[in-house]
């Protein structure tokens, strides 16, 4: 009798190593499309706040270089109203980001569930065997 390995045990070793590599290679490439998507939308993101701040910026200057013009004798209290309302709007936004900060992320949500998949169908696989 030999030691070596029957060719069936081989043809079984090789078939399931190709299967796992082919799964590995399938999950890594999910994760790669589902991190560039989440690239993308953080950036679309960041440049439509960009222009939502710079826009609002500019309004609220605009604004209150109207009403100083419009009530010039109530310059120091229009200056004040909008000093306390910029206070109060940083205060406020500064609570919901933190809220934000700490709210968790679903990203990778797909390649998390494929992979528990692919764990819970081996181990099946495993107790049939």
């Amino acid at each position: 009798m030999s030691d070596s390995p029957s060719p069936g045990l081989l043809a079984a070793v090789r078939s399931l190593a190709t299967t796992v590599v082919a799964t590995g290679r399938t999950r890594l490439e999910l994760l790669a499309n589902e991190f560039e998507e989440q690239k993308l939308r953080a950036l679309r993101l960041l440049l439509l706040a960009c222009g939502m701040l710079f826009c609002l910026g500019l309004g609220i200057v605009a604004l209150l270089a109207f009403l100083v013009l419009a009530f010039p004798g109530n310059a120091l209290g229009i200056a004040g109203a909008a000093a306390a309302l910029f206070l109060l709007a940083a205060a406020l936004l500064s609570g919901a980001l933190r809220r934000a900060a700490q709210s968790p992320d679903k990203a990778f949500a797909a390649s998390l569930a494929e992979l528990e998949e692919d764990v819970r169908q081996l181990k099946a696989a495993l107790r049939e065997d």
